[in-house]
């Protein structure tokens, strides 16, 4: 148990100070590149010798972002363009921006505009994904991304160094997946900032560093009693599931996590990159392998609710919880076909506002509560 409490910690800290890790890569002469939400190729920037680490926001109360990104602008972009504008990345050598968005390809010409030490890589990932000509579409974009960091890192992208860093991200995927797996049966250890604390840490660590983080505090937990949690379970469903408070809300009323398809945690780790004639079809193809998600476009609008339905029962959890990141129009879309989808299965559901530009989350905690008592 003391090997879990000190991994868990290690992971709490992390996950709280990704600037000092941050540093701590500069200082030791590595370059950084920063990681836009969702699907950024990052075996392309770890097969050009580079670090990629997540920005997903964090909260603040944006003041300098407000220049460009109105109040109505996804939280997450706010803050992302805020910390880029008052130095909060300071160090980055550049950011990848996945244009998955109307928001995001706002935030494209505001992050130009306000932050002019950190150059943005952009590139489109084609929302029609049944055309034929898609995929080829989709090479042509990543050969952007991978001409900038080869510029970058004056290092040349291989065809064998990409499929060394493919194979080492899919095995970072399967990780995830298997501590996912262990963690439900230990749900009297991993309380559900714990889960996301883990979560969100593997974005900032290099791929290596969270395998063996990652392998180790899922062994220590194989090693534990197998809990039958007697409480109630929720699966988590939306871009994040932050401020932290929120998920104490879930631990403090008896209620664990027992799965997600939240963009900042396991949804980018469902899908892994497919064998294909060569490591930038490969890269592409994992994009049309993605199923229900709210930024990949799919003709059948109850997938994703079908999708969540079958992952709660399998899960063993009665209620799917919709984390809605205000202003997200993507997400604010799907949520009554997946309401009406849960519904049908005979499932409880609920939303709770997330909104990094406050800590106000009283609404939530009312939710929460209801659920529980219920």
């Amino acid at each position: 148990m003391a090997d879990i409490k000190t991994l868990l910690a290690q992971f709490d800290d992390i996950s709280r100070n990704p600037q000092r890790l941050l540093k701590e890569y500069v200082d030791s002469g590595e370059k950084v590149i920063a990681c836009f939400p969702i699907y950024t190729p990052e075996p392309l920037v770890a097969a050009a010798g580079m670090v990629p680490m997540g920005i997903w926001g964090g909260q603040c109360n944006p003041q300098a972002a407000g220049k460009y990104a109105p109040i109505f602008t996804c939280s997450i972009m706010r803050s992302v363009l805020e910390f880029g504008m008052t130095g909060a990345y300071k160090g980055v050598s550049a950011a990848i921006m996945p244009i998955i968005c109307d928001t995001l390809r706002g935030t494209n010409s505001a992050w130009r505009a306000g932050v002019k030490d950190i150059e943005p890589i952009t590139f489109i990932y084609p929302q029609n994904r049944k055309d034929p000509g898609a995929v080829d579409f989709l090479i042509e974009e990543l050969k952007t991304v991978k001409n900038a960091l080869e510029r970058i890192s004056g290092r040349e992208i291989t065809d064998t160094s990409l499929q060394q860093a493919i194979a080492l991200y899919n095995k970072k995927h399967a990780v995830m997946r298997a501590f996912c797996e262990t963690a439900n049966e230990h749900l009297d250890i991993i309380k559900p900032a714990d889960r996301h604390h883990v979560m969100k840490a593997v974005t900032f660590l290099k791929a290596e560093k969270a395998i063996e983080m990652v392998v180790a505090l899922t062994e220590a937990l194989k090693a534990e009693p197998i809990c039958k949690w007697q409480g109630k379970k929720v699966l988590l469903t939306g871009i994040t599931c932050e401020p932290d408070e929120i998920l104490g809300y879930f631990a403090d009323n008896g209620i664990a996590v027992v799965g997600d398809d939240l963009a900042q945690e396991s949804r980018q780790y469902r899908s892994d990159y497919p064998a294909a004639c060569s490591a930038m079809e490969s890269l592409a193809l994992h994009w049309f392998a993605i199923k229900g998600c709210s930024v990949a476009h799919d003709d059948n609008n109850t997938a994703r609710g079908d999708m969540l339905a079958q992952m709660a029962k399998d899960l063993g959890a009665d209620c799917v919880v919709l984390c809605m990141m205000r202003f997200c129009e993507i997400e604010e879309y799907d949520q009554p076909s997946v309401i009406t989808q849960v519904s049908k299965a005979g499932l409880m559901s609920f939303s709770i506002d997330i909104d990094q530009s406050t800590s106000e989350s009283g609404q939530a905690l009312t939710k929460i509560q209801a659920y529980a008592e219920n």
